[in-house]
């Protein structure tokens, strides 16, 4: 039983008309997930400037209120200062 040559030429159509259906459909689907990710990259990053933000905010206000210096390696640290102002936090 061989097939006629038109039910060939249709099968072979299909197959390349779906396989070409598949290739572009699957563009669609990769196009709007870059652009997902994009906006989710872009999401975290804001983020993280947000937070950074707040971090530097705290600090600046940290550093204003008590007046003692708590970096050990400036010249101006003073051990006992350091040592009352961490007993009083506690």
């Amino acid at each position: 039983m061989s097939s006629s040559p038109v039910l060939n030429v249709v099968r072979y159509s299909a197959l390349v008309g779906g396989i070409g259906y598949g290739i572009v459909h699957r563009r669609t689907l990769q196009a709007k997930e870059d652009v997902k990710a994009a906006h989710a990259a872009y999401k975290h990053k804001e983020d993280l400037i947000k937070k950074a933000k707040e971090a530097y905010k705290n600090r600046l206000v940290a550093k204003q209120d008590t007046g003692v210096i708590t970096d050990p390696e400036s010249p101006a640290f003073d051990l006992e200062k350091f040592l009352i102002k961490l007993e009083q936090e506690n």
